[in-house]
């Protein structure tokens, strides 16, 4: 009965992977999820959570040659900023990316500071940059 009912509503409902306004105007995602009343479940979003980490991982690793190969502090700080701002605007911290490749990683920690995206996640940036300088 599940089958059938999945398949009622998507025909009814439509399914849509980008949020948009139902009729009702309410903010709508997926197979008619109101997620302004309904929201998510914990459950949905650390599914989604582990969705997005895979992606990152994989964008990452496809970007850059070195990344698997390079230590869990970096690739984990890399998956993060990724995470953030997205694997075009990473790309962009080619100074950054070219320490971290080298290994200069108290230069690199300098270079992550010296951002427009430092100064728009404070703490984090801080956070991230003091990981990768204590592997100096």
């Amino acid at each position: 009965m599940n089958e059938k009912l999945e398949k009622m509503l998507i025909e009814d409902e439509g399914l849509r992977l980008m949020p948009y306004r139902c009729t009702a105007n309410k903010l709508t995602i997926g197979v008619g999820r109101n997620i302004e009343e309904r929201g998510i479940t914990e459950e949905e979003a650390m599914f989604l959570l582990r969705n997005d980490i895979y992606i990152v991982m994989k964008e990452l690793g496809s970007r850059l040659s070195w990344f698997t190969s390079a230590p869990e502090t970096v690739q984990l700080v890399l998956a993060n900023m990724c995470f953030n701002m997205g694997a075009s605007r990473l790309m962009q911290f080619k100074k950054t990316l070219e320490h971290l490749e080298k290994g200069e990683y108290l230069s690199a920690s300098l270079e992550m500071l010296n951002s427009k995206w430092a100064v728009q996640v404070g703490k984090r940036a801080a956070r991230l940059s003091k990981l990768i300088k204590d592997l100096a």
